[in-house]
């Protein structure tokens, strides 16, 4: 198969989505593979980088398209790469689909095989093309928000872990999955004390045998989210429905209710983000403030440290891109129900139920698509 790795125009984004190395494995199982020039610079991977392993490089997006039967992103393609994706096309990135209705209509349009990295699943039901972007931004979650909390950056002043005899900062952490935890985590390790919530009570036994002193695990309700955001000096949003859009578990008036100068981050903002007031910002500008409370909500968090974020993203999606590229999308999908998880919009159709349900668009079950001879 001819594979293409794509240059990321989405704005502050220096990651790509597979290092030299991983594009040698690519040659090594057959496959040719076409790099956009300057495709890895941002994340410290040369054009002769990728020679030396085997890859041609490819003048601009449109020469990459035009000649790949798949190709590979980290973020969503963006409005102006529309026009180049060719029907029956293979396109495999995060994808995002249920908090974009307009790049969901584009990919139905062009019926590009969509094989998005964050509905991928393990058969645990773990999200393993997800996980390791969770991890970094979990970790930045938590550094961000003590970055936030100096009064120069408009926060309330407060040293995260505190010093002997002045009180840390209290960080609660809304969701208990792989973001949280390293959210925790990180905070934790920052001396702040931390409540991490969650409404799975296995989960929160789990977290309470392996998570820090200071981390207070605890069961999630809307009452425990409006007592502990009174006493929170950082929020930061953690949950994620599995292909569906963020639920909004803080609204406009319980700011009212929380500390001036206290930092809300919004990990869940690429799903439409988790709090009523959240809307996406970007490195360049990453926050804003509503009454009195200042709101991170970077939409590609891990594009900030991307050697480290494309290392990682390249030992999760290289397994799945040498399967798509060796057996082809359908055999894949059928032989792997993981990569047929990651199946979202496929030849103009809707085939995962959280996407048709956030737009009203027609649902058709991928099994349907798979069986269609």
């Amino acid at each position: 198969m001819i594979v293409g790795i794509l240059k990321e125009i989405k704005v502050e984004e220096n990651r790509v989505c597979m290092t030299p190395s991983g594009v040698e494995v690519m040659k090594n199982n057959g496959h040719d593979v076409f790099v956009e020039t300057s495709a890895g610079v941002g994340s410290g991977f040369s054009d002769d980088d990728y020679r030396q392993v085997g890859a041609e490089i490819s003048p601009s997006p449109a020469d990459v398209y035009a000649r790949s039967e798949m190709v590979m992103h980290v973020k969503e393609p963006q409005p102006v790469e529309y026009p180049m994706i060719r029907e029956g096309q293979i396109v495999f990135t995060y994808f995002h689909f249920a908090a974009g209705e307009e790049l969901t209509q584009a990919m139905i349009d062009r019926k590009a095989v969509c094989v998005t990295y964050e509905t991928i699943t393990n058969p645990d039901g773990s999200l393993p093309l997800l996980t390791p972007m969770s991890e970094v931004a979990g970790r930045m979650a938590a550094q961000e928000a003590a970055k936030y909390l100096e009064r120069s950056q408009g926060g309330r002043g407060i040293l995260m872990g505190g010093v002997p005899g002045v009180a840390p900062a209290t960080v609660v952490v809304i969701g208990g999955g792989v973001v949280g935890t390293h959210a925790a985590q990180m905070a934790c390790g920052l001396g702040a004390k931390v409540y991490l919530l969650d409404m799975n009570l296995e989960r929160l036994r789990h977290l309470s045998e392996v998570m820090p002193k200071n981390c207070f695990p605890m069961m999630s309700s809307p009452a425990t989210v409006r007592d502990l955001i009174q006493e929170a000096d950082v929020v930061i949003g953690a949950v994620l429905l599995h292909g569906a859009k963020a639920p909004k578990l803080l609204t406009r008036e319980m700011l009212a209710t929380m500390k001036r100068g206290a930092v809300l981050v919004d990990v869940a903002i690429d799903q439409g983000g988790c709090f009523e007031t959240s809307k996406a910002t970007t490195h360049t500008d990453p926050i804003y403030e509503v009454d009195g409370i200042v709101h991170y909500c970077v939409a590609n968090m891990p594009g900030a440290v991307p050697l480290t974020s494309t290392m990682a993203l390249t030992n999760a999606t290289l397994p799945y891109a040498v399967k798509l590229a060796n057996d082809g999308w359908k055999q894949a999908a059928q032989s792997d129900t993981g990569i047929k998880d990651g199946l979202n919009v496929v030849a103009g159709m809707v085939c995962f139920r959280g996407v048709a349900e956030a737009f009203g668009f027609a649902y058709v079950p991928v099994e349907d698509i798979l069986n269609d001879e």
